[in-house]
């Protein structure tokens, strides 16, 4: 951050900070861009980059002839959804058709996407990835139709290990297995760790995905109070492990889906240190948590794991190409049983993308991505949170986090975001309703809401849209 090309980033969150801790208010004029200047010792253009970038954040505004003021927008009073309840107990109710409606949606061309959480193909470098597509079918054996060794594309394995030190990692090459995407990395992970019968913890609510993958597994899931900031409670996992004979745990400590909580660096070193009391593997879906706002990458539980009992799962499948399908998973001490379900499984991950993957993470390519995407993102979700704010009902409450794609929306206990769901698709928006992110009878007035979009007046208007119906119901 300390170069100059970023550090007006870096004074635009300082105001954004000042603005959401009080010490500016409504109203307040900002000082102009040349009184900054001279105190600061600031450029011009870093000043005026860092204002236009707080401006379209929503949190001041300019006015002619006058100067940039803190916006009405900003002192808007967001209450956060409520902590989840669940019952401590392994009950599973159905939920496939209605996940299977919002997978369905994808085929559609005409919706306003706000279920599925991906990037919009505008946010994605494809014509620098067509080009990586290129090459690495001229510099791979038989152009990349050979199988890859089993462990994984040497490669993009090595240049992941030298990612790992941006949240204190410190990997090498041969602690890292490549696979066919994040999914297929915690597959492994339960194919390995589990058996039909057994029981794992989550978080709740939870990914869809993990429910659906464990119920085909024949597993037992424990969802455990979670709250929508802080994500898993403590207290709720030190008493499961106590009284439960658990097999896993399987978290999301950045950025969760669908709450987009992030858990904070004690509660990481607690529940890593819980685990290995235990001897309960955690099997951590690290996949957002290049995505952060801030002004640098959380660290994972992964960082604080000492015994290897942390299996770190990732993809870029959020970051850079979802249908490249490049995932991995550091497994820690459970390195030859993972191999060895890879083997069986998979055999290999897809050659060439892993290839073109790993020619990008190089040369400051991959972090020069992520600080674009991470900017529209932080745009994003604050437009999306002022929009709910003035177009649903009052009493609406909304998610703020801090990285990631979701914004978690809970609305009055009225309202039924199943059948929601449905009257949004007859305005051509799809929604992922709270229910499917639960094995239990919960969530059934939250929705998840997906800000990974280009933001327009259309996109405003479908949200506006989503507000106005939700006000029907009442």
């Amino acid at each position: 951050m300390g170069n100059s090309n970023y550090l007006y980033l870096q004074f635009a969150d300082v105001i954004e900070k000042q603005i959401k801790s009080g010490l500016l208010n409504v109203g307040d004029k900002l000082p102009s861009i040349r009184e900054v200047c001279a105190e600061t010792g600031y450029s011009m253009s870093t000043v005026s980059k860092a204002y236009y970038e707080v401006e379209s954040r929503s949190l001041i505004e300019s006015r002619p002839q006058s100067g940039y003021y803190v916006s009405n927008i900003s002192a808007r009073i967001i209450t956060e959804p409520s902590a989840s309840t669940p019952i401590l107990s392994v009950e599973n109710i159905e939920r496939e058709d209605l996940v299977d409606l919002v997978y369905g949606d994808m085929r559609k061309k005409d919706l306003t996407m706000l279920s599925l959480g991906f990037p919009s193909n505008e946010l994605l470098p494809i014509a620098k990835l067509n080009k990586g597509m290129v090459q690495a079918m001229r510099q791979l054996p038989n152009s990349g139709t050979s199988y890859e060794e089993i462990q994984g594309n040497s490669n993009l394995r090595k240049e992941i290990a030298r990612w790992s030190f941006t949240w204190g990692g410190s990997l090498t090459e041969d602690d890292i297995i490549t696979t066919p995407g994040c999914i297929s990395a915690i597959s492994d992970c339960l194919l390995t760790l589990t058996k039909p019968g057994d029981t794992i913890i989550t978080e709740s609510p939870v990914y869809f995905g993990i429910l659906q993958l464990a119920r085909s597994l024949g597993l037992y899931v424990m969802e455990l109070p979670t709250n929508m900031t802080t994500g898993i409670e403590l207290e709720a996992v030190k008493k499961t492990l106590a009284s439960n004979k658990v097999k896993a745990c399987v978290l999301m400590s950045n950025f969760s889906n669908p709450s987009g909580s992030m858990m904070p660096n004690e509660h990481k070193q607690e529940v890593v240190r819980l685990m290995d009391f235990y001897n309960v593997p955690l099997i951590e879906d690290d996949i957002h948590s290049d995505l952060y706002f801030g002004a640098s990458r959380p660290t994972s539980c992964k960082t604080y794991d000492q015994s290897g009992i942390v299996l770190s799962c990732s993809s870029v499948s959020k970051t850079l190409a979802p249908g490249y399908r490049v995932g991995w998973v550091s497994p820690g001490k459970f390195k030859k049983e993972i191999l060895r379900t890879k083997l069986y499984h998979t055999i290999s991950s897809p050659t060439i993308t892993h290839e073109v993957v790993g020619d990008f993470l190089k040369n400051g390519r991959y972090e020069n991505h992520l600080r674009k995407i991470r900017q529209i993102l932080n745009r994003n979700c604050n437009n999306y949170i002022n929009t709910v704010l003035e177009s649903f009902p009052a009493g609406t409450k909304v998610s703020q986090p801090q990285g990631g794609f979701f914004l978690w929306v809970e609305l009055d206990k009225k309202i039924d975001t199943a059948a929601f769901y449905h009257l949004a698709l007859q305005h051509n928006i799809s929604i992922a309703p709270g229910r499917i992110f639960s094995f239990q009878d919960q969530f059934s007035n939250c929705m998840r809401l997906s800000f990974g979009l280009p933001w327009t007046n259309e996109l405003r208007e479908s949200i506006r849209t989503l507000g106005r119906l939700a006000a029907k119901q009442l």
